[in-house]
Formats: C-alpha cells, structure tokens, sequence
C-alpha cells in the first residue's frame, strides 16, 4: 500500500487500481505480463494533451513490438475520451477518473494556477510500469516535446 503523502518511486510496486475506461473496466493486476505506460495529463482537446496524445498514438506499433500497452488518464468523463479518441484517431484506451482516485493514489494532483486563480489539477504524469507490476521510472513535471521518445528509450533500455 501507498503511504499517504509520499510519492511513487522507481522499484516499487505499482499502486493496483479498478477504473472505467474507454475498453471497460481496467484492473492493473489484470495487465501482468505486459509493460505498461500510464500517463496522466490534465484535460482532453487540449493543445499540449492533443499533441501528447498524438505522439503516444503514432508510437503505439513501436510500443507493441516491446510488449508495452498505453493508458492515458484524466479527470475527463467517457463521452468526452471517446470523442477526443475518434477526432484525433487515437489507438490506445483512456482512463476516465472523474472522481480523481486514481490522480490521487498516483499522487498526481498538485496545486496550479492559473490567471492568479489557484485549483487543484492533474500533474501531466508519466508511470512506466514491468511486466511484473514494478514501476521503472517516473516523470513528473513533464514537458511534453519529445517526452514520448524519452519514455521508449527508457522502456528499450530496461529490457
């Protein structure tokens, strides 16, 4: 169990989780045997969310030929995650977390602001998870310019 406060680190195992997603339900323990990219990112049709997205989509046949399937999560609802997956053509499942429980246990809601106006919102996130359900490496803070070739690379190096 994740204690409370303390981030994700390297090495341990992956927080297990139930969630809805645009395939159905997802349980992680259910994915054993394949590596896992479980990305966060704030909100669906965003330009930089969009162009995340996009670059994790056109990456897909690179990520199945290293046995690696990807996850996006946001706070977004199913109808909005299908939309965005049909006007972008994305082939990957997106988690739907309205509830933010899956933000919270990955601990990935942090503090923004935005006009001076500060909330709480989604940390854009990346987890890569083996295929036993130990987290390799964690990005936070991500910039999202040439993030997805950085999380192949590190997935290519760790086999």
């Amino acid at each position: 169990m994740v204690k409370k406060n303390s981030k994700i680190n390297s090495g341990e195992a992956a927080p297990n989780f139930v969630a809805l997603s645009t395939a159905g339900e997802i349980k992680l323990s259910d994915l054993k045997g394949k590596n896992i990219i479980l990305y966060f990112y704030p909100k669906d049709d965003t330009p930089g969310c969009t162009i995340e997205a996009q670059d994790f989509s056109k990456k897909v046949p690179d990520f199945d030929q290293l046995d690696c399937i990807i996850i996006g999560v946001s706070k977004d609802n199913i109808a909005s995650h299908e939309k965005f997956i049909n006007k972008y053509n994305l082939n990957f499942d997106l988690i739907a977390d309205e509830d933010k429980s899956l933000c919270q246990l990955y601990q990935v809601i942090k503090e923004k602001s935005m006009f001076g106006k500060k909330y709480q919102g989604i940390e854009r996130s990346t987890f890569l998870i083996d295929r036993l359900g130990k987290v390799v490496k964690v990005w936070r803070n991500v910039k999202v310019k040439g993030h997805v070739d950085e999380v192949y690379l590190e997935l290519k190096n760790s086999l």
